[in-house]
């Protein structure tokens, strides 16, 4: 399995493989409660001031370094190319995909944008035949994301949260229904109004 993370891009954003220099840009936009609501319990909250740091360092780094993450800052396309968020693919079950966008850039389809570009590597690079993807019952902004890529939600139960325990879905996409929905639709940038990460 490939450990390097390469560059993509898009129209309007670029994903660029996480360096620890990010962990200041993302101490500044991640500890809002819109953004970390449904994330894991495990997730420390309130977000300690060296969160980020820790979080790159500690989980997200040695996870790519063992060949089972690939992790994106996603950026605006430009000459200043600001950091506005941050997405994942992992090799973990029922879990493949997570993602965070900053406030301001919410409502602008950006984060459509950004996982086509990650979704397409995990299935067109990384060669896995499924994703699966947990989220809350109640993140609708989410989820209709995961509706709008063509996923069906396949298993509903309890799951524990930063902001308590809730009903949580699995939803699923293969290899196939992906390719055939992005052949179908290649120019799908509906913008939607991202609250939380998956």
């Amino acid at each position: 399995m490939r450990n390097d993370v390469p560059r993509l891009q898009g129209d309007r954003i670029a994903l660029e493989p996480l360096v620890l220099a990010d962990s200041h840009a993302i101490q500044r936009l991640f500890p809002h409660w819109e953004i970390v609501r449904y994330l894991s319990h495990g997730m420390q909250w309130p977000y300690p001031a060296d969160g980020a740091r820790r979080l790159l360092q500690e989980v997200t780094f040695p996870s790519v370094a063992q060949g089972i993450e690939w992790a994106w800052s996603i950026r605006l396309n430009g000459k200043q190319r600001p950091l506005i968020g941050v997405i994942s693919v992992a090799d973990r079950p029922n879990d493949n995909r997570g993602f965070w966008l900053g406030l301001d850039w919410h409502g602008q389809g950006l984060m459509t944008e950004a996982c086509k570009l990650a979704t397409d590597y995990w299935f067109d690079v990384l060669g896995f035949p499924v994703m699966r993807v947990p989220k809350a019952m109640a993140n609708m902004p989410s989820r209709r994301l995961s509706e709008r890529e063509g996923m069906r939600l396949i298993q509903v139960g309890p799951r524990d949260f930063v902001s308590g325990r809730m009903p949580a879905g699995i939803w699923e996409t293969t290899a196939a229904q992906w390719r055939s929905r992005v052949s179908a639709s290649p120019s799908d940038r509906n913008p939607h109004p991202l609250a939380s990460t998956e």
